[in-house]
Formats: C-alpha cells, structure tokens, sequence
C-alpha cells in the first residue's frame, strides 16, 4: 500500500509541477488533467476497504458491514466536472490559437500586455 500511495503522490506532483513548468497551454490543460487523476486516485485509495458488501438486499446477515456508496458517487461527479472543464479549458485555447502564432504563455503575455 505504501508504494501505490508513493505512486499516486508522483501522479499528483508531475501534474502540480507540469502546470507551473511547462509553456504551452495544451501542456498546461493535460498537466491538470495529469493532477486531477492523481486526486480522484488518491480519494479511491483512501475510501477503499474490503470486507464489506453492496449496499443491495439479498441473504447477508444484518450485522455484515456494507460499502458506502457515497464515495463512489461523489468520484463520478469529479471525473464528470473534470472533463467538462477540460473542455472549457480547450475551447479557449482553440479561441486564442485563432489570433496567436503560438500557444506559449510567455508569448501570449507579451502580445496582450498593456
């Protein structure tokens, strides 16, 4: 378990540190992605457990424990909100590539500023 939360930490940081080190803004919006991956990732490790079951009516005892659904619940609308965003995210870049040469930060900055 140690190593899997290691390797979700990774994922976490290349994102966070994808967004502040890369340039071109298709970069940046994947870095984000990269970084919201590793966070839905980490919340599965965390909310996980064995030995329960589904929460669905059949021959288990009462006293068994059952999963909560909630977690589950509230990671599809995370994935759901991510790639709406994502989306969002891409159509600018798609309106800004229309009046830019280039998708580098830097140079956008130095073409906008005032």
């Amino acid at each position: 378990m140690p190593i899997l939360q290691a390797l979700v930490f990774a994922t976490i940081f290349c994102g966070f540190f994808g967004i502040f080190l890369k340039q071109n803004l298709v970069m940046k919006i994947l870095s984000m992605d990269v970084m919201s991956t590793g966070v839905i990732a980490f919340y599965v490790l965390i909310a996980a457990r064995g030995g329960f079951f589904t929460p669905i009516l059949d021959t288990a005892e009462p006293s068994v424990g059952y999963a909560d659904p909630v977690p589950q619940a509230v990671i599809l609308t995370a994935i759901v909100i991510g790639f709406s965003i994502q989306a969002l995210m891409l159509v600018g870049v798609m309106k800004l590539s229309r009046d830019n040469p280039t998708l580098e930060s830097r140079e956008i900055e130095k073409t906008y500023s005032p």
